[in-house]
């Protein structure tokens, strides 16, 4: 019979949600779920006594340029369960930085109006150098 989603273009729109999209003003799908298991991996983020940002984390966010929010103002640091992946991605004003930024540099470029983003060349190196992420891990702009 083949491949019923292959014309479908509503398929084609949830796999690139599914791939990499903004969750409100933060980044989901495999792509923030992938950046929030290298962070706890790394050492960046703690989830033993609820999700914080470690001393380690703040120093490398400021290694990127990416400015700490105010506390008083928002939640630094909280989860949000991806309903792509049933998994948390970083959420609060840590993780709405990390998205302003990953735009800012051009790591990563919205799919037309919608939520949907892809990575750029540019970001796959990004992610790879900052966070381990394979560069393959994520589709560029033209394959999305």
């Amino acid at each position: 019979m083949g491949d019923v989603n292959r014309h479908d273009p509503s398929a084609s729109r949830h796999q690139a949600l599914a791939r990499a999209r903004t969750c409100y003003d933060h980044l989901a799908g495999a792509l923030g779920v992938a950046i929030t298991d290298a962070m706890t991996d790394r050492g960046l983020l703690d989830w033993a006594h609820g999700l914080t940002l470690t001393s380690t984390g703040a120093t490398w966010l400021t290694g990127l340029g990416i400015g700490l929010p105010e506390a008083a103002k928002r939640t630094p640091v909280r989860s949000c369960l991806d309903w792509t992946e049933r998994r948390p991605h970083l959420a609060g004003a840590v993780g709405a930085a990390i998205c302003h930024h990953a735009f800012d540099a051009g790591w990563v470029t919205r799919i037309g109006t919608g939520r949907a983003v892809a990575v750029t060349h540019a970001g796959q190196d990004a992610f790879r150098e900052h966070l381990g992420l394979p560069r393959e891990s994520f589709p560029s702009p033209g394959t999305a």
